[in-house]
């Protein structure tokens, strides 16, 4: 904490704009500008846009003339601010391991959940509810409930369920926008065993928009996730929720490879649930084949080529097998999941415009967008299993 007269408010403010202010190590990098006023060689900014622009809090005492600032929460504290919206998850399995009876009263899966209602609504991976029976949801505070309702939706690997319970802290969430490769992240949850519940672990954003084993883009992190921590926050040092933990990769030579569902696709599902009860999910109705640039992971434009017309609407649009996609909506795209990406926007019976190569000939086609979930495509339905947390 520092409290500064009114030169050292000034020197303060100087000192913002010319360099790059981190509160605690790892914050990622303001570069908000603030409108700012030079007295007497000083330079001078509002201070609700500089406590917006780098965080923390700070306060003005008109008695003494200063201004108390206080750096935005250390990891302890960003800890405890968080730690009432994280919940552990606990049932019996369906999943016989290891020799155990289905009867087995230690055959138990576990995960981790995160309070997005006071009222009791809670949202994390489906593969950590599905498959689970009289599962019990347990807050920070040792209370335990009952499950009342799921909703669950395999393909983006998100659940909400409802616990009979008032005046939960809910998380905050982040906007997608503002999470920065390198931001220091914590992630919290029930890993391994669940008497480990409530423990928290430390990494950075390792990468934005990976398309890895997943209908959407993920967030990688070097965060430790283990199994367990499914379903629980990954969380910036203001806070806010960046996203929800739900795979790692474990194999011999590798190390701290996590990733987590990004924010906006959390919101997307967890709208569609609350809007309509289920996922209005819109698809082309088209069977892809990726570029080989596209599915090593090289950068590139190459367009997808059409191996199967799988809705009476694709067929309407007169679109065939061997017809070349370059672009959906005026927006280029290169995979699959760039596609699914874009039609979160969208909802089934929409109409969208395609940038097609057909016969040799680029032309374009107006296509009405089926409802995916009447679609069979299982070469395009890329979800997570318990096996990948």
């Amino acid at each position: 904490m520092s409290v500064l007269g009114k030169k050292g408010i000034a020197i303060l403010m100087a000192a913002v704009l010319s360099i790059s202010v981190a509160a605690t190590a790892g914050a990622a990098e303001s570069k908000a500008a603030m409108q700012a006023k030079v007295v007497d060689g000083q330079v001078y900014v509002n201070t609700k846009d500089l406590l917006k622009a780098v965080g923390g809090s700070g306060q003005y005492d008109a008695k003494s003339g200063t201004y108390t600032y206080k750096g935005s929460e250390a990891i302890p504290k960003v800890i405890e601010k968080v730690s009432p919206s994280v919940v552990g998850i606990i049932g019996k399995s369906t999943e016989v391991q290891d020799g155990a009876t289905s009867d087995d009263r230690y055959n138990l899966a576990h995960g981790t959940g995160v309070i997005i209602r006071s009222n009791g609504w809670i949202v994390t991976n489906a593969h950590v509810v599905d498959g689970l029976t009289n599962p019990v949801v347990v807050t920070t505070d040792g209370n335990t409930y009952k499950i009342t309702k799921t909703y669950s939706d395999a393909l983006s690997d998100l659940a909400l369920i409802k616990i009979n319970a008032k005046s939960l802290k809910p998380a905050s969430f982040a906007k997608a926008s503002q999470t920065t490769v390198g931001e220091t992240v914590i992630a919290l949850g029930t890993p391994i065993s669940f008497s480990l519940r409530n423990s928290a672990t430390v990494g950075v954003i390792s990468g934005l928009n990976r398309g890895v084993e997943a209908t959407y883009r993920l967030i990688q992190t070097d965060t430790a996730i283990n199994p367990g921590n499914s379903g629980g926050p990954l969380v910036n040092l203001k806070g806010e929720v960046v996203g929800i933990n739900s795979m790692k990769f474990s194999a011999v030579g590798v190390e701290s490879l996590g990733f987590s569902i990004p924010v906006d696709t959390v919101q997307y599902i967890i709208d569609q649930f609350f809007k309509y009860g289920k996922i209005k999910r819109a698809s082309l109705g088209l069977q892809l084949e990726e570029s080989w640039s596209a599915i090593v992971g090289l950068p590139t434009d190459d367009p997808l080529t059409i191996t199967g017309v799988l809705s009476p609407e694709a067929k309407k649009a007169k679109i065939k097998e061997g017809d070349v996609l370059y672009s959906v909506a005026g927006t280029r795209v290169s995979s699959v999941v760039d596609i699914n990406e874009l039609l979160k926007k969208y909802l089934p019976g929409q109409k969208v415009k395609l940038l097609m190569q057909t016969d040799g000939d680029i032309v374009t086609r107006t296509l009405v967008l089926a409802d995916r979930s009447d679609i069979v495509d299982e070469e395009d339905e890329a979800f997570l299993t318990d096996e990948e947390q």
